[in-house]
C-alpha cells in the first residue's frame, strides 16, 4: 500500500497527516517527508495518524527519530489521532510516557486496522 504524507503549516505549527500503512517499505518515505520539513529551531509539529492503517516497529523507529530531533533543536511533537492498535504499539516501548501523545475519541477508527 501507498503512504502519503500531507503538510498543512498553520499558525506557525507544521500539520501532518499520515495516511496508510507504516511499514519497512513505507517509512523511509515517511522519513524523507519528515526530515524535509525539519527548518531550524523551534519547530512545532503535529502528526496526525488518524489515517494509518497498520504501523510496525519501523513506523516507531521514524517518529522516535524525528522527536529526537525535533527536541534537539527546542521543538516540539505532538502525535494525534492515535486509536486503540497503535496505542498499544506506543505503550509496549514506552513511548507514551516520553511523547505527547492523543489518543483518538471514539471506536470507528479501532476495527479499520
Amino acid at each position: 500500500m501507498e503512504l502519503q504524507v500531507k503538510l498543512l503549516e498553520e499558525d506557525n505549527v507544521q500539520r501532518f497527516l499520515i495516511v496508510g500503512e507504516i511499514d519497512a517499505f513505507t517509512a523511509p518515505v515517511l522519513k524523507e517527508r519528515l526530515i524535509s520539513a525539519q527548518k531550524g529551531p523551534g519547530l512545532q509539529a503535529e502528526l496526525n495518524l488518524s489515517e494509518v492503517t497498520y504501523m510496525d516497529s519501523t513506523g516507531l523507529g521514524v517518529f522516535v527519530g524525528f522527536y529526537k530531533a525535533v527536541k534537539a533543536n527546542g521543538g516540539h511533537v505532538k502525535i494525534t489521532g492515535v486509536n486503540a492498535r497503535l496505542k498499544r504499539l506506543f505503550e509496549i516501548t514506552g513511548l507514551n510516557e516520553v511523547m505527547d501523545i492523543e489518543i483518538e475519541k471514539g471506536g470507528a477508527s479501532d476495527a479499520t486496522v
